[in-house]
């Protein structure tokens, strides 16, 4: 299989928010941000400048900026006054020059801790690669991406040794670089020992007591510890769905990783693959249109299950379950249909064949199937 992405899903959205405002660019780290600026701005990147390279920070602190018409700041929130300083650029050069800040995930969490730059920005989230996004077509393709992940370096490789590599590296670089310079924690022992723990829990609620138990910490180390994952883009959680119409569970969140490759149980895997594609879409539509547009698992007290719900305005859009391959409608999502009958509902499976609309109109279908429909609920 042999794929050349020409341009990433966010290049025409940043060019068009650059006309109006400066755009920070954030999401997880090697995700493709830096890439995709240096794409944007083309040949010689004569304006690109990186905090973390001594010329550059100097070039920035003595505010002797290359004479360019697009500017890129990377990393720059690791600059104290980074805010302030922006501000001011902004508020002298926008109407003739743009700017693009891009940064680690660490540009989200800093981004909020003041509102200097309201309303003189707007935010996107650039997520990995996906099966739309990189032009795939086949039940095969899909395996391919199931098997080595969307992050860029290790499905470009096509090496499982080069993605094992870059996993261990990843993680490694994750703590030291993000999680010790934001979070200044001590525990970073166990707090690696939870990193290496979550991908065999994905897809089931997560019970904090038994991580708590197997960590032998307490219950408030363990959330405070999914929250930083969370906020670094390491994981992401899904509250249950709940509506009058169904006794829903309230409390208790599933977990995925943002990188489906480090799961190592098939099924699991590829549900958490498809969690990343509908999450995904969500913040696109969030980001780029302000939509409200909100991902949930949904789960009642009886037991039944679905394992994505996107709602639209609090009300179910998609409800979507997840099999390995070949099976019977989950009774989950058929009770889930019957209580919101405009809702659409598919199952997929990552290996079966049956392709076909139920008698509750349900579509039961290949994955690539619902994947390849770019833009809706993909992207």
């Amino acid at each position: 299989m042999v794929i050349r992405l020409e341009q990433r899903y966010l290049a025409n959205q940043i060019k068009a928010d650059l006309k109006r405002k400066m755009v920070f660019l954030g999401g997880p780290r090697q995700v493709g941000k830096t890439t995709l600026a240096l794409r944007l701005l083309g040949e010689g990147a004569e304006g690109y400048l990186n905090w973390d390279i001594a010329e550059d920070r100097e070039k920035i602190l003595t505010r002797t900026l290359p004479q360019a018409n697009f500017w890129v700041f990377d990393e720059i929130h690791k600059y104290r006054s980074w805010r302030n300083y922006l501000k001011g650029f902004y508020d002298k050069h926008h109407q003739h020059r743009q700017i693009l800040v891009t940064g680690s995930a660490r540009l989200d969490l800093y981004r909020r801790g003041g509102d200097s730059l309201q309303g003189r920005y707007h935010y996107l989230r650039l997520h990995p690669l996906s099966f739309a996004e990189l032009g795939m077509s086949t039940a095969s393709d899909m395996l391919e991406l199931l098997k080595f992940g969307g992050f860029p370096e290790p499905f470009f490789s096509s090496s499982e040794i080069e993605a094992k590599r870059w996993q261990r590296e990843y993680r490694t670089r994750l703590i030291q670089e993000d999680i010790v310079s934001l979070e200044q924690l001590q525990d970073l022992g166990n707090m690696e020992l939870l990193m290496l723990r979550l991908p065999a829990l994905v897809g089931s609620p997560l019970s904090i007591n038994a991580i708590r138990e197997d960590l032998q910490v307490s219950h408030r180390t363990v959330a405070n510890w999914l929250m930083i994952l969370e906020r670094l883009y390491a994981i992401v959680r899904l509250p249950p769905f709940g509506s009058s119409k169904i006794r829903a569970i309230k409390k208790e969140q599933k977990h995925y990783q943002m990188d489906w490759s480090l799961v190592e149980e098939e099924g699991s895997r590829f549900e958490n693959l498809i969690a990343l594609h509908l999450l995904k879409w969500v913040h696109f539509k969030q980001d780029t249109e302000g939509a409200d547009v909100e991902f949930f698992y949904f789960r009642d007290v009886d037991g039944r299950e679905v394992d994505f719900i996107i709602a639209e305005k609090q009300k179910p859009v998609l409800a979507l379950e997840c099999k390995w391959s070949d099976a019977p409608i989950a009774k989950g999502l058929i009770y889930f249909k019957t209580k919101f009958p405009q809702c659409e509902a598919w199952q997929l499976s990552a290996t079966g064949i049956k392709d076909y609309v139920s008698g509750d109109n349900i579509r039961v279908a290949p994955a690539f199937r619902f994947l390849e429909r770019k833009g809706k609920f993909t992207i």
